[in-house]
């Protein structure tokens, strides 16, 4: 017999406000425990229209953004700017500052990949000069 988890989304509780953001805001579920990932890790997120995310870097882990819906922007490196529309992925390597926000009138969801799985505790800060130019 097959070994595999089936998880629904809306059953992996939001941790937003444990993370200090208003769930109004943002929302984030992450998946991998739910899931018995063993070498990645998998969010649900969910902006709010006008909501950008501070940025971050990790010390191993590897940033998969995938856009489902809505419009976004990823800042990334030394600020660049990269416009994302629905159905578009960018990957980003550990060292590489990133975040995202939402552009447009609506929400803007994705699903984010990880690897390996770190867990908690490999992410860290960006650099004094990183951050959205307007």
């Amino acid at each position: 017999m097959a070994e595999y988890t089936v998880v629904k989304v809306s059953d992996v509780p939001d941790q937003a406000d444990n993370l200090g953001i208003d769930p109004e805001q943002f929302e984030i579920r992450f998946l991998r425990n739910d899931l018995n990932c063993e070498h990645c890790g998998v969010s649900f997120a969910r902006y709010s229209k006008g909501y950008a995310a501070g940025g971050h870097t990790h010390n191993r882990q590897e940033e998969i953004y995938l856009l489902i819906s809505g419009r976004a922007q990823a800042l990334v490196g030394d600020n660049e700017v990269i416009d994302l529309e629905p159905w578009t992925a960018i990957r980003v390597p550990p060292e590489t500052p990133r975040a995202l926000r939402v552009v447009g009138d609506e929400d803007a969801v994705f699903v984010k990949i990880g690897a390996p799985n770190t867990g908690p505790g490999d992410g860290r800060g960006v650099p004094e000069d990183f951050g959205w130019p307007d």
